[in-house]
């Protein structure tokens, strides 16, 4: 992004592995940002193939306290047209073969997954895009698939039937874990198509998808631009409080090796 000062890229090992890629570091207006490529620079990840983990872990690890996720949708609303803006409030898992917690191997939590989305990133990306003169959805159900395939038509109908809104394939697990994590999500999606439930439409295409995509490049850009440097210091919301009374098993009984595989995450809460 144009203005971003002070760039380096640091590639780290985190207990899940290497992130997607090297992670950029720099400030953009005196705010200290980071950016991580989740399909590797050139697209080499598929969704399902994405290591959510150890990219979550280690946007963590630099003291990331705040996740906007810039990503492509498809819309399952006659009212969400392609270029379209949507942040969604809500979520519907349709993944199967995704690592969607830190926890396991001896240590168990349980967070709450009512309230998906930060609040605070919500409303203050809905200004942002607005102030940019985006048309802009300020709520909306995402449906998560699988992927790497587009739906039939029977599943788009069904997402419809369900009062979904949008559909794609990166929001989860990264939602999950980015709350296990402590940290604010939220999501700047671009609307690229109309799945395949609209009759009128010739069905999605990569090249459909990565057109729209590039024609919204710049629009993001500027809401980045005027979001990030607004972001309060301070968090009001509780999403850094999140794993607080939720770790289930015993101190005395997780296995050293879980404690610090996870002790960026746990250790405040295990005296």
């Amino acid at each position: 992004m144009d203005g971003l000062q002070s760039a380096e890229e640091i590639f780290p090992d985190t207990p899940f592995g290497k992130p997607s890629d090297a992670i950029v570091t720099g400030t953009l207006d005196g705010v200290g940002v980071s950016f991580l490529p989740r399909h590797g620079k050139g697209h080499r990840f598929s969704p399902s193939e994405i290591p959510a983990r150890a990219n979550i872990y280690a946007l963590k690890a630099l003291g990331v306290q705040r996740i906007i996720s810039v990503s492509a949708v498809g819309s399952l609303r006659e009212d969400i047209r392609p270029l379209d803006m949507v942040i969604p409030d809500q979520i519907i898992d349709r993944t199967r073969s995704r690592a969607s917690t830190f926890f396991g191997d001896g240590i168990v939590a349980h967070v709450g997954f009512a309230e998906p989305f930060c609040p605070y990133m919500t409303e203050i990306l809905h200004s942002g895009a607005e102030k940019m003169g985006a048309r802009v959805h300020s709520q909306g159900t995402y449906v998560v698939m699988e992927g790497p395939q587009f739906s039939t038509k029977a599943e788009s109908h069904l997402y419809r039937s369900w009062g979904a809104d949008v559909i794609g394939m990166t929001a989860l697990p990264e939602a999950k874990l980015a709350r296990e994590a402590e940290i604010c999500y939220s999501i700047l999606a671009c609307s690229t198509d109309y799945d395949c439930w609209q009759e009128s439409e010739v069905p999605v295409t990569v090249e459909m998808v990565v057109g729209n995509l590039n024609k919204n490049i710049a629009l993001s850009k500027a809401i980045l631009g005027d979001v990030i440097p607004r972001l309060s210091e301070q968090r009001s919301c509780s999403c850094g409080s999140s794993l607080e009374n939720t770790i289930i098993t015993a101190g005395e009984v997780i296995p050293p090796e879980a404690r610090k595989r996870l002790a960026l995450l746990v250790d405040k809460y295990l005296l």
